[in-house]
């Protein structure tokens, strides 16, 4: 990961690296989760609940504190002491908070400027000593980060609980677009809670090295190991989550994770799909039941935006799903069906937002769709059929989209951000915090980086190669930090001979291929297309194919040639760039005799 990703440490607990514990948490505004690496091997820990997915949510009862599922499950009978969505209220003033999500639970307050929560977070009293009678306590007002230290206690103690031993420290992933007080409110939070911060990383960063980790270990483990590895790609993390979606364009290579563009949605959401199926059934229930409205009823309403959730995430395992809920409004159970297309109809306004947020990003960071080679879904609402489907009919076939439902092996896209901040706390636990903290300074966040990219151009010189096509083969892609080198291997002449090697600067470019003439058509052909609509979807196939993605030279750096290869060798090219842009250049014959060495 890059150090560009990742905040400087301001965090007061500090600990020895000899006594750490460190582990991974995502800590988000819907949903939480919390992971440990054990020998390179990422876990997400449970809660007590055998919960992964954590609800970030804070339940009192009589005292009691209930987090997670059981807390959320409070929303229905006890919303003026439950605190829901509240990470995203962490070093705001009052003034400037967005507090839509909290209409069904407890209403943030303001305290001089600053948010805070009033709730019953303590039992009561006894009336006297001979009564069984209590005197219910006095509300509290509680400011967020102090729910913030509640929260991020709890999910400590599970993960202590789990491991064995008491977790001291660990690595956050929050969005990438929180400003300083945001972050730091949340190392403040975690001080607070005696957990010691080694960094904060922003979540594309955190899926990007999750899954960066997941390829290297499937390459490791196959005949191929490290062929992929090397390769530098085009990434459109694509970050769905219950109140925020982030679609952000990155480079990665080779190991390092460099953010082109970002951008962020508050619409196009999770809640918003939970929001199409509450107004549905809504409507069924009223139409069955002489105009009674359960969006009217607050309980009525918690019932329904919990069931909407658990039928959402049931539509994206299977092709229907019900919808049970015992006395909604009224005293009347309520029970219905779905089924996915009908689902995906009804939501086809949000699924075409996130279409477009894709699009922005990619516009964004001066990039062509085509241009783009994995699109990484992460997120509760990535498990969505429709969402994956979407993003192959943007991008192309040539773009690999990582979901669940295109790629039954990939890493549950819910977990990627523990994954990948848990990976990070293996990298760092062991570092003194000055160390840390000066490798994540700013200073060192901007380095020396190409802004094309370099190849080779390889052209047989032998009679026999009559036919063969000159092709750019990039090597070191654009937006690389130097020093870097890379090697590719080439397919030399089929019959052998010299080998010209041109090395080039050259540029993504996406070209546009004149369609083949339509031959007249007979009246036969015109009754035949009345026959067969399908014609008209070939036509519309055929035009998107027009569009290709290709390589543009920029500019010509030096040339080399091979003398001798043998035929249907490989051929080894290298070229290096060191940190004062010098660039040199190695190519050989693999088995074989042939070799040159260069630079320019």
């Amino acid at each position: 990961m890059s150090a560009e990703e990742a905040s400087p440490l301001r965090s007061a607990s500090r600990v020895a690296p000899e006594d750490r514990l460190a582990i991974g948490i995502s800590f988000g505004n819907s949903n939480s989760s919390i992971a440990y690496t054990f020998d390179d091997r990422v876990e997400v820990i449970a809660n007590e609940d055998g919960d992964r997915q954590i609800p970030t949510v804070l339940s009192y009862v009589d005292g009691e504190e209930y987090y997670g599922q059981q807390a959320k499950n409070f929303l229905v009978r006890n919303p003026k002491n439950t605190v829901a969505y509240f990470k995203d209220l962490l070093g705001r003033d009052f003034a400037a908070i967005d507090p839509t999500y909290c209409h069904a639970s407890a209403h943030p307050q303001e305290a001089n400027g600053a948010v805070a929560f009033t709730i019953i977070d303590k039992a009561g009293e006894p009336v006297s000593g001979d009564s069984d009678e209590t005197k219910p306590a006095d509300p509290s007002t509680v400011p967020v980060h102090d729910i913030a230290t509640r929260y991020l206690r709890r999910l400590v103690g599970s993960a202590s609980d789990y491991l064995g031993r008491k977790v001291t420290s660990a690595v956050i992933s929050v969005p990438s677009n929180f400003v300083d007080a945001q972050r730091q409110a949340i190392v403040k939070a975690a001080d607070a809670a005696n957990l010691e911060i080694l960094q904060l990383i922003s979540d594309p960063a955190a899926i990007a090295a999750a899954y960066t980790a997941r390829i290297d270990a499937e390459a490791n483990s196959s005949d191929t190991a490290g062929a992929d590895q090397q390769k530098d790609k085009v990434l459109l993390v694509l970050d769905l989550g219950g109140t925020r979606s982030d679609a952000t364009v990155l480079i990665s290579s080779a190991g390092m994770a460099t953010v082109l563009a970002a951008v962020h949605d508050y619409e196009f959401v999770g809640a918003a799909l939970d929001k199409v199926l509450i107004d549905h059934f809504a409507k069924e229930f009223a139409k069955k039941n002489k105009g009674v409205d359960p969006r009217e009823n607050a309980r009525s309403l918690a019932k329904l935006r919990l069931e909407a959730e658990a039928t959402k995430k049931a539509l994206s395992l299977g092709t229907n799903a019900s919808f049970s809920v015992e006395s909604l409004a009224d005293g009347i159970d309520f029970t219905s069906t779905i089924n996915r297309v009908r689902y995906e109809t009804l939501a086809r306004p949000v699924f075409e937002g996130i279409n477009r947020l894709a699009a922005e990003a990619v516009k964004k960071a001066g990039l062509d769709p085509l241009e783009i080679d994995v699109v990484l879904l992460s997120g509760g609402s990535a498990h969505t059929p429709r969402i994956a489907v979407n993003m192959s009919t943007l991008f192309g076939e040539h773009a690999s989209v990582v979901a669940p439902s295109t790629v039954p092996s990939a890493t549950n896209p819910s977990e990627l951000q523990a994954r990948g901040a848990a990976l990070q706390a293996n990298l760092v636990r062991d570092f003194d915090a000055e160390e840390i903290e000066q490798s994540a300074h700013s200073a060192v966040s901007t380095v020396q980086h190409t802004s094309l990219a370099v190849g080779v151009i390889a052209t047989p010189l032998s009679v026999g190669a009559d036919g063969e096509t000159e092709v750019f083969t990039p090597i070191i892609l654009a937006e690389s930090a130097v020093p870097v080198r890379r090697a590719i291997l080439l397919a030399g002449p089929k019959e052998g001979g010299d080998v010209l090697l041109r090395f080039a600067e050259g540029s993504t470019h996406v070209h546009t291929i004149a369609p083949p003439k339509k031959e007249a058509k007979t009246e036969a052909d015109d009754n035949s297309d009345d026959e067969d609509d399908s014609d008209f979807d070939s036509d519309d196939d055929d035009e998107e194919e027009q569009r290709k993605k290709g390589w543009k030279v920029q500019g010509l750096l030096a040339e080399a040639a091979l003398r001798g290869v043998k035929a249907g060798a490989k051929i080894e090219v290298a070229i290096s760039i060191r940190a004062d842009m010098a660039v040199s250049f190695t190519a050989r014959e693999v088995g074989g005799k042939a070799a040159v060495r260069g630079s320019f």
